[in-house]
């Protein structure tokens, strides 16, 4: 919920500035009437004066600004007091920082002013507004209406009474039933409460009407200004977000400090930070700051950013805001770990992702480990030495493995070029390029031939497949890159009774995504797009692997699968294992409209 700050006296601690106080040049004589005397019924007089000395400078005949600010109950008769004689004074309150006020209460010694003015700035003096004008005759003095006449109006006579001439309060209230305010952190709210001085300019002096024609003292020993107290009741300013509660409060106390001063900063909770609670904290800044809702009780919490633990703060950003459709605006600060991305969420270049640890690890970003005489300088992103989720170096011409430290299977002299390609019928030596005259000497890999292998083909980064993994003795080479290295005797559309006697189990449209070697068989992933015909082997429209049973010795399956390319797919399947199979007797063809439309005819017509 939102919450509110306790409310103090923020005068208490703090020394009001005058522009006079009696004695401050030298020692005056001064007189006035005992509060017993002027307490009585006006009908009975004054009583008698009393006359005594004031110096500035000397304690016990002092009547300092900071005498309205003390505590009024352990120093209940002190009193601030002005130069004799002034008709304008200035008592102005200076705060170092802002706060709410909630209303403004002095307690006068002598007579209340005839005509006074209470302001305050929220810039720290630069402007002021008024926030009350008093007067006996608001018309006469100021041209405005009276509030007693015209409720809600910025005069009022309702304190500016000679009577009682001694201890006569002057009271304000910020919030009345004119200001009707329902949200306290409004921009509304903060424009009438919030304030950083306070100043009350005290305008015309008026006499007790007690004094008598017949006074025995000069007149102008009379003529001052005199305030007991001055109480500024308010609170920190923390837009919704501190307020005091068991084990913490909702304003500071300093060390040092009197007891009871209330300080500026604010505790903040909903993860805001600031003296004010004005903005969120440093990892917090995922949805833009908003003060708390003191109408709906809304806390309006900031939120964490999804750094994954690799950036001590974070920004807000409008436009990564407003991208998301507002629902999420944080950029992650001075990502570490060698992570990069809004959200630390990738490795930086020359690093790839672990998949072993969680994304919030510190070592979840390893360093490429690439060969450098066999990596590529310009690879699709010039800036990656190794593909980022993999590990995979990018390798020059010729060049296998994932560190790209071997040549390809059917090329030789590893070096600075890469590797060239063997003069021969079939493998050569990979260090002399001497043809292998037979087979017994060549070595024998089960390679999906046209799979993507990432060191010669472009992965892209968001990739739903599963990751292609190397094992140390793979090795192998493109049919895309490099056709004239595999040759395969292609199978034909031949007539309908062709078609219809090869009985095949499936017939569909797919897309080639990549190959993987396990070792004892090939499996080429695909995303299966159009289903003309399915067995047994339940097909759906995405993404799923058929398995070549065919391979020539030079490491090729047949038929040639070039990954990126859609292809029409006719072959059997193994119910047992819901597998769907491809081999020298099943249909491949590139993805024609036409072909498409002619299989799909027979299907229907053709084979009964």
């Amino acid at each position: 919920r939102s919450c509110n700050p306790p409310v103090g006296n923020l005068a208490t601690g703090r020394t009001p500035v005058t522009l006079t106080t009696c004695g401050q040049n030298s020692t005056e004589l001064y007189c006035f009437y005992p509060d017993e005397n002027l307490l009585r019924q006006i009908s009975q007089g004054c009583g008698q004066p009393r006359c005594t000395k004031c110096n500035a400078n000397q304690p016990d005949n002092s009547h300092l600004p900071a005498d309205m600010t003390d505590d009024f109950f352990a120093n209940p008769v002190s009193w601030w007091q002005s130069a004799q004689g002034v008709h304008r004074e200035e008592i102005r309150l200076d705060f170092e920082t802002e706060f709410y006020l909630t209303h403004v209460i002095a307690v006068f010694k002598s007579p209340r002013p005839a005509a006074m003015v209470l302001e305050r700035s929220q810039d720290y003096g630069q402007t002021w507004r008024p926030y009350k004008y008093f007067s006996i005759n608001c018309t006469a003095t100021f041209g405005l209406q009276d509030d007693l006449t015209e409720e809600g109006s910025m005069c009022t006579s309702r304190y500016s009474d000679a009577v009682p001439c001694t201890r006569g309060e002057v009271i304000y209230r910020a919030l009345n039933p004119a200001n009707k305010i329902e949200d306290p952190y409004s921009p509304e709210a903060q424009d009438l409460l919030k304030l950083t001085n306070l100043r009350l300019l005290l305008l015309k002096r008026q006499e007790c009407p007690c004094h008598g024609s017949g006074l025995v003292e000069k007149p102008q020993r009379f003529a001052h200004y005199a305030i007991y107290d001055l109480i500024i009741r308010g609170s920190c300013f923390c837009n919704g977000h501190a307020e005091e509660s068991p084990g913490s409060v909702g304003f500071l106390r300093e060390p040092g400090s009197c007891v009871g001063v209330v300080h500026g900063k604010c505790v903040c909770r909903h993860n805001t930070a600031g003296d004010h609670c004005e903005k969120c904290a440093p990892l917090y800044n995922d949805q833009p700051w908003k003060p708390g809702d003191g109408k709906t009780g809304a806390p309006n919490e900031c939120r964490k950013c999804r750094c994954h633990n690799h950036a001590d703060s974070c920004h807000f950003d409008l436009s990564v805001w407003l991208a998301s459709g507002k629902r999420s605006g944080g950029v992650c600060d001075n990502c570490k770990h060698n992570t990069e991305g809004h959200r630390c969420q990738r490795c930086k270049p020359g690093y790839y992702r672990d998949r072993g640890k969680p994304m919030s690890s510190t070592e979840v970003c390893k360093p490429c480990t690439c060969q450098p005489m066999g990596s590529a300088n310009a690879t699709f992103s010039r800036s990656w030495r190794c593909h980022p989720k993999t590990g995979f170096c990018y390798c020059k011409p010729g060049v296998a493995g994932p560190n790209c430290d071997r040549c390809l299977m059917g090329y030789w002299g590893f070096g600075e070029n890469g590797c060239r390609p063997c003069d021969c019928a079939r493998d050569c030596d990979q260090h002399t390029g001497n043809c292998f005259n037979g087979y017994d000497n060549e070595p024998f890999f089960n390679i999906p031939i046209g799979g993507r292998i990432p060191d010669l083909v472009q992965m892209p980064t968001n990739e739903s497949e599963e990751e292609w993994k190397w094992n140390d003795h793979e090795q192998g080479f493109s049919a895309l890159r490099h056709p004239e290295k595999c040759v395969c005797k292609e199978k034909v559309l031949g007539s309908v009774t062709d078609f219809c006697q090869m009985k095949y189990a499936y017939v569909i449209k797919a897309r080639i995504l990549s190959a993987h070697d396990k070792g004892t068989h090939a499996e080429v992933v695909v995303k299966v797009k159009k289903v003309l015909k399915s067995g047994k082997v339940k097909i759906a429209r995405s993404n799923r692997s058929i398995y070549p049973e065919s391979w020539t010795n030079r490491g090729c399956t047949c038929p040639i699968l070039n990954p990126g390319t859609d292809y029409l797919i006719a072959g059997q399947e193994d119910s047992r294992t819901s597998k769907l199979l491809v081999n020298m007797n099943s249909l491949v063809k590139p993805w024609k409209a036409y072909l498409g439309k002619q299989v799909s005819d027979i299907l229907r017509t053709g084979c009964k």
